[in-house]
């Protein structure tokens, strides 16, 4: 499937699809036939054309040269090879010639230069590396915006299972005698439900501030791209407007994903109240787990570029969740590939920053056996570990899912010119203004979205 570009070494530089009639570059010795005593001229000293040039309409005569093969000595002396023939003997596979200005001296392949790279990434289709590079520059770019942002829903979103947690291992503390723990000891109702609640309200207030998060830094991203910056609190006027959206998207996509697993969990639940064997259950489970694991990991990557779609392009959430879907469609491997790197790179960041956090927090935990100072220093640590982790991931899952929905643009609709245009104005103008956010509505597309109007799915 085309992505809407060219392949970039299909046709080298200052090659035209249609050339004028060929005519020999300065210097090149005229084509003969084999064996023809002008082979011996030496390259670059061929004769000249005859008086008053090439006939008319270029190279070679009316009739051209006898089928076959090379035309006979002395056929059309003077007169460069025309395009998709060359010399014997000169080094060239036989059958293509040098192209018009393509080549320097010695056929030497001249590289297209670089693209334009004003912020985050260069302005063309993204590789993997470009990816995760841009994401990187942009926490690096947006510290305040990015890591900032995140530590502090961060430590909200953690402090309701943080004291959940804390109460829990407080609550435990008669399950000690001396240094020995007690088994008969009767686990405490009160810390468990403590812990329960706690974790059921953090999952809560994470779902609302991460959706509010992931907007916001997906504002920060569009700017980024074209070098600009942009503050925490005017990140938060141009996204207010979107919140509703996108906890409509968040919504639907957490119901898109749980009901086959609530008839998959309730298919189980009828086989064990009906009495069914042990391979009966086992076999509908691992196959219902496996079926939803593929069907999470499909849906998932079709609506993963839903978010900036809401943001960026102000579309609704049926609008969004289409727009995604079409994105994704011609490219879903490649999309599913890096989000599945993206997760196995955050979880391995998350466990190197929170996991040492975690081991010393149940050594407060047990050794402080209930005392006051040991709830409330694993409270503190408890958040610790969550702020280290989330500042990290979430700013990674937000960047990357951002620039993939950069990179599909750029393939699907040739977005990158675009941005190439708007790049160049802007380095004339010597500052991004506020309306290169603008720029990312489809109807600026170059490719075939650009025919779409303003809200259409």
């Amino acid at each position: 499937m085309s992505d809407g570009h060219g392949s970039p070494s299909s046709t080298p530089p200052g090659w035209a699809q249609n050339q004028p009639p060929p005519y020999a570059a300065p210097g090149q010795q005229p084509w003969t036939a084999p064996g023809d005593p002008q082979d011996a001229v030496p390259r670059g000293q061929g004769q000249a054309p005859p008086p008053g040039g090439p006939p008319q309409g270029g190279y070679p005569p009316p009739g051209g040269p006898p089928q076959g093969g090379f035309p006979p000595p002395g056929y059309g002396q003077g007169y460069g090879p025309p395009p998709g023939y060359a010399p014997p003997g000169h080094g060239q596979p036989q059958g293509y010639g040098q192209p018009q200005g393509a080549y320097g001296p010695g056929y030497g392949y001249r590289p297209p230069p670089p693209a334009l790279r004003p912020g985050i990434i260069p302005l063309r289709p993204l590789g993997l590396g470009d990816i995760l590079d841009g994401t990187i520059k942009l926490i690096r770019s947006n510290p305040k915006a990015t890591l900032g942002l995140s530590a502090i829903a961060a430590a909200i979103g953690t402090l309701p299972v943080a004291v959940g947690q804390a109460i829990y291992y407080g609550s435990i503390g008669d399950m000690f005698t001396g240094d020995a723990i007690r088994t008969d000891a009767d686990v405490p109702m009160g810390g468990l439900a403590s812990q329960l609640g706690g974790s059921l309200l953090s999952l809560i207030v994470q779902f609302f501030l991460i959706t509010i998060l992931t907007g916001i830094l997906t504002r920060v991203l569009g700017r980024a791209v074209f070098g600009g910056k942009i503050t925490v609190g005017e990140a938060w006027r141009l996204t207010r407007s979107r919140i509703g959206p996108l906890i409509g998207l968040s919504l639907l996509t957490a119901l898109i994903l749980a009901v086959p697993l609530i008839a998959v969990v309730a298919l189980v639940a009828v086989l064990v109240a009906g009495g069914a064997g042990t391979g009966t259950f086992l076999g509908v489970a691992l196959l219902g787990g496996l079926l939803y694991f593929c069907y999470a990991l499909f849906m998932t990557a079709h609506l993963s570029l839903a978010a900036p779609a809401v943001v960026l392009e102000g579309r609704g959430v049926i609008e969004a969740v289409r727009r995604s879907w079409r994105l994704v469609s011609g490219s879903f491997w490649r999309v599913l590939g890096i989000l599945l790197l993206t997760w196995i790179l955050t979880a391995l960041l998350g466990a190197i920053l929170s996991v040492p956090v975690e081991v010393l927090t149940l050594a407060v935990s047990f050794g402080g056996r209930g005392a006051l100072w040991a709830t409330v220093l694993t409270t503190v640590l408890i958040v610790v570990g969550g702020v280290l982790s989330a500042m990290i991931t979430y700013p990674i899952q937000a960047g990357v899912n951002g620039l993939l929905y950069t990179d599909r643009r750029m393939r699907a609709e040739a977005f990158d010119l675009v941005l190439q245009t708007a790049a160049v104005e802007q380095q004339r103008q010597g500052w991004v203004p506020a309306s290169a956010d603008d720029l990312w509505h489809p109807s600026h597309a170059a490719g075939p979205a650009g025919t779409t109007p303003a809200g259409a799915p």
